[in-house]
């Protein structure tokens, strides 16, 4: 793997990070109000619908950072294969579409993104352990 695409797959995992985050902000405060994101949020509130499927996705995401970044120093420590390679961009491109499908509520289709998100990780395993 060139460095160039580690560090575009590293800027891309950082946006997608960023629009999780960013995603939840703006539906958060859209759901609870401006008076509470930006108080002390002492008093628990329930967030609507939207507002806690894009927390959910959030944590989901959280969730499996560390793996594709313990992948991607291992992927970059050993040359990367092109199995890893393959396995990075089914990862980002599964995680793009993860959270509109989380937003839509369309049954399986969060768990689809989440299983190919899976395999992605998967590959990359494979590409790091069987170059």
């Amino acid at each position: 793997m060139t460095g160039d695409v580690f560090i575009l797959a590293l800027a891309g995992f950082a946006l997608i990070s960023l629009v999780h985050i960013g995603a939840h902000s703006m539906l958060l405060k859209a759901s609870v109000g401006n008076a509470w994101t930006i108080g002390p949020r002492d008093d628990p509130v329930s967030p609507g619908p939207l507002a806690a499927r894009a927390g959910r996705a959030l944590r989901n995401f959280l969730e499996t950072a560390p793996a594709f970044l313990a992948l991607m120093l291992a992927v970059h420590a050993s040359g990367g294969s092109g199995l890893a390679t393959a396995g990075i961009v089914v990862y980002l491109g599964a995680r793009v579409a993860y959270l509109p499908a989380y937003l839509s509520a369309l049954p399986w289709a969060r768990t689809t993104c989440w299983l190919i998100a899976g395999i992605g990780l998967g590959l990359m395993l494979i590409g790091v352990l069987l170059p």
